[in-house]
């Protein structure tokens, strides 16, 4: 016969036997039965073998724990019931996907972004570490955000330079708290570009500033020791790889800077530069120029357009000619030296910069105060005053220069007295500055008429 086609709507998990159930019947009778959901993988593999031993149970009682019976599409008058399956079978298992293993590991190396300098704060002592659990900032906490805050806001040097250096004196109390601020700000000026410059006004500052003075030495005794470090590698530095050469270019730049900067106070209290960063700078211009690779070279460059000026005066003072010793190197390595076209023209250039006096321009004569014998214009912006006749009057006037101080006094003194001298503050009137005291255009020009026929009558 043709097989009939059931369909349920019911499809949760709890009716899951009852499902299996219908169909095994229903397969019995030759029934097509549709449920609304696809049954698991487990479900659909019931072989037809597995169907024929369940109908051979001979059991056809009827469902006792779903008593249902299946509706039968219009057209046909027969009625089927739902025939019990028999014995329960063991309820298949559901297929689980298998899970993927995870490569992630607790234990995995920190991770750092592109970029990251790792090594940056390498030479900090581990107090810089310590237990934060009490909500209070470390030594070196406090300095490095105090210079990420002057990197970011250079102008704020001024306004709190101060409080800061008093923060340290409370604080750098030990050897090794003044060495790790020495590292921190060191770290800062040689590895952040263009703190350089701020980096060594603030080493100056603290020079001057900074209490403690330890047995190993003061601010500026460590600072010039660890820079002295630095400077006995310059030869290993200059040969060295792109990262080397980059660190070791950034020291010369700061060194720079610090020459500039680092005032010294002499015997007799004066301001003078140090000597020792003097004849440093000379010594990495030599080991610049000894390896004439383009990065060397430009920054060779720059360390002569910052200190050349300052270095050929300091020179000259003691009788040297060291500068024109570095200007004939420049101009051998220009004819010798394989490096780039650019960077020859960078050298070309500044020796020309040289060659004018490092572009500083001299008056020949030195510019005389104004006077008003030697200048017209010396009076210009000076107030106008006007007699009782209405004559105007200025401190150019030789016959009313005593008038006009005089009334020049006045107005200092009273400010609610009009120009000429009348008292506009008398009782019951209005004060000077809360009446109006723009005159209308007619007026105005009525009154500059006034004036200027008042003058007419008076020189006839």
């Amino acid at each position: 016969m043709k097989p009939r086609r059931l369909k349920f709507v019911r499809t949760t998990e709890t009716n899951q036997n009852f499902r299996e159930e219908v169909a095994l019947g229903c397969l019995h009778w030759g029934e097509e039965i549709e449920f609304p959901t696809k049954l698991t993988c487990a479900h659909a593999s019931l072989s037809s073998a597995s169907v024929r031993k369940n109908m051979d149970l001979g059991s056809h009682s009827t469902l006792n724990e779903h008593p249902q019976k299946t509706a039968i599409p219009s057209g046909s008058q027969d009625k089927v019931s739902v025939i019990d399956s028999g014995p329960k079978m063991a309820e298949p298992q559901l297929a689980v996907d298998p899970v993927a293993t995870s490569n992630l590991s607790a234990k995995a190396p920190e991770f750092y972004p592109s970029g990251y300098n790792q090594n940056l704060n390498q030479n900090i002592t581990d107090s810089s570490f310590e237990d934060r659990s009490d909500g209070y900032l470390t030594l070196a906490e406090y300095v490095q955000d105090f210079l990420n805050h002057l990197t970011e806001q250079p102008g704020c040097f001024e306004t709190e330079i101060e409080q800061f250096a008093e923060t340290l004196n409370g604080w750098v109390i030990a050897d090794e708290a003044l060495q790790e601020l020495v590292e921190l700000v060191y770290q800062q000026a040689t590895s952040v570009p263009n703190f350089s410059y701020m980096g060594a006004r603030l080493c100056n500052y603290l020079s001057h500033h900074l209490t403690i003075s330890p047995q190993s030495g003061n601010f500026r005794q460590l600072l010039l020791q660890r820079c002295r470090t630095e400077y006995e590698n310059r030869d290993e530095a200059t040969k060295g790889d792109e990262t080397t050469r980059k660190q070791f270019h950034a020291f010369v730049l700061f060194l720079a800077e610090l020459y500039l900067n680092l005032e010294i106070k002499g015997t007799k209290g004066q301001v003078t530069r140090a000597e020792i960063l003097q004849e440093g700078l000379r010594e990495l211009l030599n080991a610049l120029f000894s390896n004439p690779l383009d990065s060397n070279l430009i920054c060779a460059v720059k360390l002569l357009k910052l200190t050349g000026s300052v270095l050929e005066d300091a020179w000259k003072e003691k009788g040297k000619n060291d500068m024109e010793e570095i200007i004939q190197r420049i101009e051998n390595v220009v004819l010798d030296a394989n490096c780039s076209r650019d960077v020859k023209h960078m050298l070309l250039k500044l020796v020309e910069l040289r060659s004018s006096n490092w572009g500083r321009v001299h008056g020949t004569t030195p510019h005389a105060e104004a006077t008003p014998e030697n200048d017209p214009n010396y009076f210009m912006n000076e107030p106008t005053f006007y007699t009782s006749d209405g004559v105007p009057f200025t401190a150019a006037d030789p016959d009313y220069q005593e008038k006009y101080q005089e009334l020049l006094e006045r107005e200092d003194l009273f400010p609610y007295y009009e120009e000429n001298g009348a008292d506009l503050s008398g009782p019951g009137e209005l004060y000077f500055d809360e009446i109006d005291d723009e005159m209308d255009p007619e007026i105005e020009e009525a009154f500059e008429k006034f004036c200027l026929e008042s003058e007419h009558n008076r020189k006839q």
